[in-house]
């Protein structure tokens, strides 16, 4: 289809893709990492930080924090000369715990507000995504094996995670809650499912859907997990939450195999 075709169409090379094969258990490992992202970035800022005490400036010193350790880890990544599970999930969740930062600071400490913020992180992530394209013909991440498309990949999934921590924040904000939000991006995602297996829409464009909408599955489950009573939440320690979900997280990663993607459409 449109990913076949532009490999065809630009003679990118067949070397194995740098990013995990998409299946159910690279989904169940994105819930998690997300979900780590949200209580991890929240016992930064605003427990250790106490983002909420210090006039929120624990935002803006989490972000530089935990965008530092995702130039890091990307560098590493795209030097890489080969698909390393652990390498790439660690660098999933440092862009879900640099998004989560992010965005507080920007609907928090900016004051810009969950719609203003949703609207320019959406904006820029769908900059980003056309910029692939035009210069690559494809926005496959099976076609992942090249610095250059590394370099869009890394910026178009740290943009979806900033955005699906806005997005969650927003709707649970909204009224539905933290338990009511995780329920709605829950029946989101088994929609895009119930499309995979049922139509012929792009599997490309059924794949950034579900990626952008595992992140405020995993804000809203996060927040569920340490918000205070009061806020809806369960109160539970975002430390031991944050330990608790990566012992998780690794254990699935062991038990769900890790094959680098090949081409064609995920």
């Amino acid at each position: 289809m449109i990913a076949s075709h532009a490999l065809v169409a630009t003679g990118v090379n067949t070397s194995p893709s740098k990013v995990p094969e998409v299946t159910f258990g690279f989904w169940i490992i994105k819930i998690l990492a997300t979900t780590l992202g949200e209580t991890g970035g929240d016992a930064v800022t605003m427990s250790w930080l106490k983002a909420d005490v210090v006039a929120n400036s624990g935002y803006l010193v989490g972000s530089a924090i935990f965008l530092s350790a995702l130039a890091v880890l990307v560098l590493i990544q795209i030097s890489a000369k080969r698909f390393h599970p652990f390498l790439y999930w660690a660098v999933i969740v440092a862009s879900t715990t640099a998004g989560t930062t992010m965005a507080d600071f920007a609907t928090r400490s900016l004051g810009i507000g969950y719609t203003g913020g949703s609207l320019i992180l959406l904006a820029c992530l769908m900059v980003t995504l056309a910029a692939w394209y035009s210069s690559q013909g494809s926005i496959s991440v099976s076609t992942v094996n090249t610095p250059k498309v590394e370099a869009f990949y890394w910026l178009a999934i740290t943009f979806s995670q900033t955005l699906g921590t806005a997005l969650g924040d927003w709707v649970a904000d909204a009224g539905l809650g933290y338990e009511g939000g995780a329920l709605l991006f829950g029946a989101a995602l088994t929609v895009i499912a119930g499309l995979h297996f049922t139509t012929g829409i792009s599997r490309v464009t059924l794949f950034w859907a579900a990626f952008i909408l595992t992140r405020p599955l995993g804000a809203t489950l996060g927040d569920l997990l340490d918000k205070p009573l009061d806020d809806g939440g369960l109160a539970l320690s975002r430390p031991i939450a944050s330990l608790v979900i990566a012992a998780a997280m690794v254990l699935c990663i062991l038990v769900f195999p890790q094959r680098a993607g090949s081409h064609g459409e995920p």
